[in-house]
């Protein structure tokens, strides 16, 4: 699998699914078909519209599309993107809100690679930006970056997150979202114990894997029935000649995204299904509920060979934060060097990717820590993207974690904190 002419022909297939769609919309269209109206027609436009768009959306990074927000003086403000710190495989970018004063709480986001971009946090974005200077780690499509840049495995993430974290100095509060959890903890620990006065003020975790074994998922299940060498022959390509990163052993986006659907394959298909038909009766909208989602969801990009393979080994297979035995360039790195962070765990009740329990294995690790500074919630129906996303964040999630951000920052930075809202669980 390893030869660059499967990345092509996989590419090549995407290429053709997108042209056919694209014909059969046109085809579907032709005012011609029209003069008998047949109802066949009309669902071959339909089809060509949905296919040509889902199939166009696999390779095309999503803008983030946050131009502005409303702010509490009544006026809209502008927003830009700056990139603050510049490397090979990843940015640090910052939310920039044009004409207020900067807001005392500083948010990174760690967002995952994982298969989609960082646009996937949009949302969470958004919802912060009122009351928080929002950052957020932005990581490349590994087909864009050329061999000579070298590789980049869980070490070099790892890093990554510390350099980010330097760079904005102490007064961060962290949340890491679903697959950068656990190296967001290990690169935490290494600031606490190499260089303190750069550690963040708090560490909020969000459905993570830092214990996959302590609640079996079907991801977990695939991670302990497949060896490493059949997941790099099955997973594995060369990227292809059309890109800059020719050569380039890569897991591909589009593999990846093929294992996300297979996981709610029937769910999925109908999902496509009932569009087709809201676009046959003209019912459907270039931003309805189904392109929003989708388009987003559709938008993948290849990781690293090594970054994969090295995440299944040390996070899943050999467990390695879970058991405290991380190492990073070969010098361990100790969570118990923890003392000082306030660590958050969230979760949801129904999460089928990090079930309820995986990320919780972290406050077990955290053993210079007081218990003063460890703090939990599980969110009750809500499922994996609910989590960062949606009601169930808006509603009680955010509220809970603003709460705990202003509650272990200095009084003259906090910010009012809400009234009214539901307080955490405290872990004894």
């Amino acid at each position: 699998m390893h030869y660059m002419a499967f990345y092509d022909i996989m590419e090549s297939t995407r290429n053709t699914n997108q042209w056919l769609g694209a014909s059969a919309q046109a085809l579907g269209s032709y005012p011609w078909a029209q003069v008998v109206p047949n109802p066949a027609m009309q669902m071959l436009a339909a089809w060509g519209e949905v296919t040509e768009r889902t199939f166009a959306r696999m390779v095309a990074k999503p803008d983030w599309g946050i131009t502005s927000i409303t702010h509490e003086d009544g006026r809209d403000h502008v927003v830009s993107v700056e990139t603050l710190v510049r490397k090979p495989f990843g940015d640090l970018i910052h939310f920039r809100v044009h004409g207020r004063k900067e807001r005392n709480r500083r948010v990174l986001l760690v967002a995952p690679m994982s298969g989609h971009y960082a646009t996937l946090l949009r949302s969470t974005v958004q919802s912060l930006l009122p009351d928080c200077e929002v950052y957020i780690t932005d990581w490349h499509n590994a087909r864009e970056i050329p061999v000579s840049a070298g590789k980049f495995d869980i070490d070099d993430y790892t890093q990554y997150l510390i350099d980010f974290m330097r760079h904005l100095g102490h007064r961060t509060q962290v949340m890491a979202i679903c697959q950068p959890a656990p190296l967001a903890l290990a690169a935490a620990a290494w600031l606490a114990e190499h260089d303190p006065k750069a550690q963040p003020r708090s560490l909020i975790l969000v459905g993570g894997p830092v214990d996959p074994d302590a609640a079996a998922t079907e991801v977990t299940d695939f991670g302990r029935r497949v060896t490493m060498g059949q997941l790099e022959a099955s997973m594995v390509q060369r990227v292809g000649f059309n890109y800059p990163g020719v050569g380039r052993k890569v897991y591909p986006g589009l593999l990846q995204l093929a294992s996300f659907i297979s996981m709610n394959a029937e769910r999925h298909g109908q999902a496509f299904q009932d569009q087709i038909m809201r676009v046959a009766r003209g019912e459907a909208g270039d931003h309805d509920k189904h392109n929003k989602f989708y388009d987003e969801y559709l938008a993948v990009m290849d990781m690293t060979a090594e970054f994969y393979l090295s995440t299944v080994e040390r996070v899943f297979k050999s467990r390695e934060i879970a058991r405290n035995a991380f190492t990073m360039n070969g010098s361990r790195i100790d969570i118990g060097k923890i003392k000082d962070i306030a660590v958050m765990i969230v979760e949801g009740e129904k999460d089928d990717i990090s079930a309820p329990g995986q990320c919780l294995a972290a406050l077990d690790l955290l053993t210079g820590l007081p218990d003063s500074k460890k703090e939990s919630h599980v969110e009750p129906g809500a499922g994996h993207y609910g989590i960062f996303a949606g009601k169930s964040w808006r509603d009680n999630i955010r509220p809970l974690v603003l709460d705990f951000i202003d509650a272990h920052s200095p009084p003259t930075r906090a910010a009012s904190r809400p009234s009214g809202k539901p307080q955490i669980k405290a872990v004894s």
